[in-house]
C-alpha cells in the first residue's frame, strides 16, 4: 500500500514523487484565515468522511432526524472556522481532530443548535442523508464502542474514495472493462488470483492479465497511501496511520 501526497488538494497522486503539502496541511496552514484555497481543501475532507461522523452520532443513540440536525449543525460551526480552536494535540491527524470536534459539540454546542434544522441557515455541504440511513441500517449490530466503529467507517470511506479514484483513472485511459474485471483482485493474495480466468473474459493473454493486474494493484497501493497522508499534517506517519486503518477494519 503506497501513497504520495499530491502538490494540489484536488490533483491526483503524481506517480513516483512525493509532496509535503496535503489537503490537511493546507487546512492547518491557513489556520482561522479562509481562502478559496483552504476551504475547498477542507470542503473535499468533509465531504469523504462526514458519513462515519453521522454514524457515530447514530451508534451514540440519537435517532435519524436528530442525527442528521446534528451533523448539519456541526458541520455548519466546523465549516466557519470556528474549528481550529483548541484540540491542539488532535492536530496532527484529521481523522482524530474530527471526532474530537464532534464530540465537543455534541457535549457543549447541541443544546444551543437544536433548533437549528436543515434548511435554517446556510448549508456547507450537500449530504445524502437517505442513502446514509440505508447504509447504517444494512449494517449488522455492532457491539464495539463508538469510537472504534466511527475508524471502521472511516476505513470504509477511504478505501471507497481510493476505488473512486482508481476507477476513474482506468476510465480516463479507456481501461474501464479491466477495471471492472480485476478490481476484485486489488487486496487478494496474488496465489489466489485467476490470471487465466480474467483473460479468457478480457480476451486478453494471461501474462498480459498479470502485468496489467500487478500496475493496478501498484497504483492502487499508490493512490491508498495518498489519501491517507491527505489526511495527515506529517506525510512522514501514513505507515503508522495505515496500520491504525488496518487494525480497525480488522478488527
Amino acid at each position: 500500500m503506497t501513497a504520495t501526497a499530491s502538490d494540489s488538494p484536488d490533483s491526483s497522486a503524481p506517480r513516483g514523487d512525493v509532496f509535503v503539502t496535503t489537503r490537511w496541511t493546507v487546512v492547518l496552514a491557513a489556520g482561522r484565515k479562509s481562502s478559496p484555497h483552504s476551504d475547498r481543501a477542507l470542503g473535499e475532507l468533509c465531504q469523504t468522511y462526514w458519513y462515519p461522523l453521522y454514524a457515530y452520532v447514530r451508534r451514540r443513540g440519537h435517532a435519524k432526524e436528530d442525527a442528521e440536525d446534528l451533523v448539519q449543525a456541526f458541520f455548519a460551526r466546523f465549516l466557519e472556522k470556528n474549528y481550529l480552536d483548541g484540540l491542539s494535540a488532535e492536530r496532527g491527524r484529521f481523522r482524530a481532530f474530527l471526532l474530537a470536534s464532534l464530540k465537543h459539540f455534541l457535549a457543549n454546542e447541541w443544546d444551543k443548535a437544536q433548533r437549528q434544522k436543515r434548511g435554517g441557515g446556510s448549508e456547507h455541504l450537500s449530504l445524502d442523508w437517505q442513502s446514509a440511513d440505508g447504509r447504517f441500517h444494512l449494517e449488522p449490530a455492532d457491539a464495539t464502542s463508538p469510537d472504534v466503529a466511527f475508524d471502521r467507517e472511516w476505513a470504509l470511506a477511504l478505501l471507497g474514495r481510493v476505488i473512486a479514484r482508481l476507477q476513474a483513472e482506468c476510465a480516463a485511459e479507456g481501461k474501464a472493462d479491466l477495471f471492472t474485471h480485476t478490481k476484485g483482485f486489488l487486496t487478494a493474495s496474488a496465489a489466489a488470483i485467476p490470471f487465466a480466468g480474467a483473460g479468457a473474459r478480457l480476451g486478453m493473454e494471461e501474462g498480459a492479465v498479470r502485468v496489467a493486474v500487478h500496475r493496478l494493484r501498484k497504483r492502487y497501493r499508490t493512490l491508498l497511501r495518498d489519501e491517507i497522508a491527505q489526511t495527515l499534517a506529517d506525510p512522514a506517519q501514513v505507515e503508522e496511520e495505515l496500520r491504525s486503518l488496518q487494525a480497525a477494519l480488522a478488527g
